[in-house]
């Protein structure tokens, strides 16, 4: 049996198909991006999870696409993880543009990532090619939940947010200076922390005007920076995976048409179509 995994800083979906293509469970874990979580944070949140260790011993191949998995060490580190996890499994690791490439289309398109971080990639088809090298969620992640949750933080402490609005955010979470910090150099996953924030844009009644300049100038600078890089930006589909796209689509598709894109499939959980792919390409089922 197959389990194919989507692993990002916030949570990591597990399916288990079987040779027919069948799921056979489906699970979630805490967030797995080996950039960011020290190993034993990996390791134990993938041993604590009472669906995997039932079907361990049926897996033989796990195929684990992630955030924090384009760079050689968090591969190596969370390969080493799984396999002494899954014992008698072949591990293959690829990082979360991969999946989002699978899950959105089979057709050459550029593919982008609005989750807790943000990416992008030309996928021709077959493969992923990378224009600019993520530096992760302090230099870039434009648009992403963290990019968002920050920007909520500060427009908070500069006072740009409203008085009514203002006191809502403080309502819904701890705004205390010294509880901010300690969260964000101090404690694991600040990127987690930050994007936790986000939820006060998608969530409340009604999209008023300060959100929609927020969501739409975060979206202005993704699609400046990490889609009119390519040059086939204005020739392809432009596809989305993730929360962030998925409850901002009608924004992303205002902003896309100032640069004259044609925007393609928007999908919130790209395991969705993981596992379509698997079952067609993969499996081989009819």
């Amino acid at each position: 049996m197959i389990i194919i995994a989507d692993g990002g800083s916030t949570k990591c979906d597990w399916i288990l198909l079987n040779e027919k293509g069948e799921i056979e469970l489906k699970t979630r874990t805490q967030g797995l991006n080996p950039a960011v979580f020290k190993p034993q944070t990996l390791k134990s949140r993938i041993e604590e999870n009472e669906d995997l260790k039932n079907i361990v011993s049926k897996v033989t191949r796990v195929d684990f696409y992630g955030a924090g998995c384009g760079t050689p060490t968090p591969v190596k580190n969370l390969e080493s993880i799984l396999q002494g996890f899954f014992k008698n499994a072949e591990v293959n690791v690829d990082e979360d543009m991969v999946a989002a490439a699978l899950a959105a289309t089979t057709k050459p398109g550029i593919v982008c990532i609005l989750g807790t971080g943000s990416n992008s990639c030309f996928f021709d088809g077959k493969n992923v090619h990378m224009e600019v090298e993520s530096l992760g969620y302090v230099l870039m992640d434009e648009a992403s939940g963290n990019y968002f949750g920050k920007r909520l933080i500060r427009d908070y402490y500069y006072k740009f947010m409203g008085d009514d609005m203002s006191r809502e955010f403080a309502k819904r979470y701890d705004l205390d200076a010294d509880t901010i910090k300690k969260n964000v150099y101090k404690e694991d996953n600040p990127n987690t922390y930050l994007a936790s924030f986000a939820e006060f844009i998608f969530t409340s009644e009604e999209r008023n005007g300060y959100f929609y300049k927020l969501i739409y100038e975060g979206i202005e600078k993704f699609i400046e920076r990490r889609v009119m890089c390519f040059k086939q930006a204005q020739n392809v589909p432009i596809h989305f995976i993730g929360s962030i796209a998925f409850f901002s689509e009608d924004i992303i598709r205002d902003v896309a048409k100032r640069y004259h894109l044609d925007i393609g499939n928007i999908i919130r959980r790209p395991i969705d179509g993981l596992i379509e792919h698997y079952k067609k390409n993969v499996l081989k089922v009819n």
